[in-house]
């Protein structure tokens, strides 16, 4: 797929993609709509309705959740969608406020000022203005590869927790109750002790809305399909109930007077009228106190995504480039900060939907965007009496959905390090808060992937009998030749490894003393440091000691090419004509005939 957008715009990778409906873009205007044909219209209008119906509440309640006015989270749904339509390089992907990311800004933001002040609100645009700015230079600098820096267990884990932790923490306002805390454990006991001062009409609301939700997730769908009612009908009906019910409970608490006569808590004054647009540059305080946010809240929305994009994408042999979505995200984040919102991310459930309602396009975004404005412009008035434990219930609905348990079972059947990050990272997020939470998914992560590179797999290896192929000695019938030790190493050589590499080697030479040539097969090694020089230098001087000579095989062409020049690759090719053996057998065939023609030993 190929992509551009004004000066910035420029052919990603150079491949085509099978079966890609979008040409190359010409001029200054996005793939997608150079190659937009009119029968995607009516898809990807249908696509933007039903994901606007998702949208409406949602947006009011990550507003609400992220410790902000409701209307922050209509402005956070308009520019963002459009900045993606622009930018993105997923054809379905739905942007907007985000259940994590509100809960990561609350609680960057909650220890610097009160929630719902306008200095809290101020530092939101300005944290969404440093997430957008640090994404946008990370994409102009091609650093992608930092969706790779967090594991799918610690990112499920992460997750996983963090919507246990609002889950826990909405429980409260469905309830009528203000807890106070940043941990579960702090959310639990501060509802539990007030829990006796709980508001009957407000449970009564949020108990009635909870299950409306839920069968909004699909079961109501299915009864309706099962009923007879065309698909499309049913998804979008089913789609619109948060929607309607959100405005049903509205107008029970404004024909009741509900907010007055049993203080049923409400939204409040929600502004009319479009965003004013306007950009402030932070205060160099506040960027020191609200970078290390930003840049977690940037790595977590480009993770998510590239994965969310990924996942569809396949479904379509599209393709998602992870440097444009980190200058798409970039751009998202930028337009929400400067129409007054909060930093902002995909979605998943709202993504799915779009793909599912047969979105072609990011015109579909476009569409929602449209709708969302007409909310703002003209219904924000039927909003103020909004009961906030319906949003609570759309907030509870919105995250179970995200606790993914399989990843863990999946983990823990197949490699428990990974099972444990996931566990740790899950259980930072809910007994020390988010950003304890996600520096300790980084660092099981990282640690994860040092341990295991730090114990490589090293194989004897013997011959295939009858062929030129070699098998590790340990799960094959080989052959073996007793003078030569063949050791094939299974990672690559780092500072990190060369330790218990070295001690293996030296470990499997006392165990073949019959053996007088150690040929190292290289295949599976892509990268040798320094040190891991160092060491083989070093091993080749303890096999000479020995009486033994030193041979390298089947080495990667990137990795000789550094070699070239060094003492270790003078020292030990000297047998084989000045460069390491093409491959084992010619190693084998070599090394053998040579000590057939070596004369035997005179007796002294």
């Amino acid at each position: 797929m190929y992509r551009r957008c004004g000066e910035a715009f420029h052919i990603l990778r150079g491949v085509e993609i099978p079966n890609n409906p979008y040409p190359a873009s010409r001029g200054r205007l996005p793939a997608w709509v150079t190659g937009y044909r009119r029968d995607w219209f009516a898809q990807d209008a249908l696509a933007g309705l039903v994901v606007a119906f998702m949208l409406v509440p949602q947006c009011l309640a990550y507003a609400v959740l992220a410790g902000l006015p409701a209307q922050v989270g209509l402005y956070a749904s308009i520019l963002p969608l459009i900045a993606y339509a622009v930018f993105g390089s997923s054809m379905t992907m739905a942007v907007g406020p985000h259940a994590i990311i509100a809960l990561m800004t609350a609680a960057a933001i909650g220890p610097l000022a009160a929630p719902g002040s306008t200095e809290y609100t101020t530092l939101a645009v300005t944290l969404a203005l440093l997430t957008g700015a640090a994404l946008m230079v990370f994409g102009v600098l091609r650093l992608g590869f930092l969706s790779q820096l967090l594991s799918q267990p610690v990112i499920s884990g992460f997750v996983s927790g963090s919507a246990a932790l609002i889950a826990v923490g909405q429980v409260g306002p469905l309830l009528g109750i203000v807890p106070s805390g940043h941990t579960a454990i702090a959310v639990a006991s501060s509802i539990v002790a007030q829990i006796g001062s709980f508001n009957p009409a407000t449970l009564a609301l949020g108990a009635i809305a909870l299950p409306l939700f839920w069968s909004a997730r699909g079961a109501l769908e299915r009864w309706l399909a099962r009923a007879g009612v065309p698909a499309q009908a049913a998804k979008i009906f089913a789609r619109a109930v948060p929607l309607l019910a959100l405005v049903l409970a509205t107008a029970v608490v404004a024909g009741l007077d509900l907010d007055v006569v049993e203080q049923v808590a409400v939204v409040g004054s929600v502004p009319g009228g479009l965003p004013v647009l306007r950009l402030e540059l932070p205060a160099a305080g506040r960027v020191a106190q609200l970078l290390i946010p930003a840049l977690a809240i940037g790595l977590i929305g480009f993770v998510g995504n590239v994965s969310i994009g990924q996942s569809l994408a396949r479904r379509r042999m599209e393709r998602i480039d992870a440097n444009a979505e980190l200058r798409a995200l970039g751009a998202v984040n930028l337009a929400s900060a400067i129409s007054g919102g909060f930093p902002v991310a995909g979605s998943l459930s709202r993504s799915a939907l779009n793909f599912a309602a047969g979105a072609r396009t990011p015109l579909a975004g476009v569409v929602c965007a449209v709708l969302m404005t007409l909310v703002l412009v003209s219904s924000t008035g039927t909003l103020e009496r909004v009961p906030r434990t319906v949003l609570a219930a759309t907030i509870i609905v919105a995250v179970i959905g995200l606790i993914d348990f399989a990843t863990l079972r999946r983990s823990w059947n197949y490699d428990r390090a990974d099972a444990l990050a996931w566990l740790g990272t899950a259980i930072g997020v809910l007994g020390m808060g988010v950003e304890a939470g996600i520096s300790i998914g980084i660092g099981l992560s990282l640690t994860a992937l040092l341990w295991r590179s730090s114990r490589p797999h090293i194989a004897v290896i013997g011959r295939v009998p009858g062929t030129e192929h070699f098998r590790n000695v340990s799960r094959h019938a080989v052959e073996v030749d007793p003078a030569i030790l063949a050791l094939r190493l299974d990672e690559n050589l780092h500072f990190g490894n060369v330790l218990p590499v070295d001690e293996q080697l030296r470990a499997e030479m006392a165990r073949h003393p019959m053996a007088h040539h150690l040929l190292l097969e290289l295949s599976s090694v892509n990268h040798i440091d320094v040190t891991a020089l160092d060491m083989l230098e070093g091993l080749n001087r303890y096999a000479l000691a020995q009486g033994w000579q030193m041979h390298l095989s089947e080495v990667r062409g990137p990795v000789l090419d550094k070699l070239r020049g060094t003492a270790l690759l003078a020292e030990v090719t000297h047998a084989s004509g000045g460069t390491p053996f093409l491959s084992t057998y010619h190693a084998f065939v070599q090394l053998g005939s040579r000590d057939a023609d070596a004369p035997a030993p005179t007796p002294d």
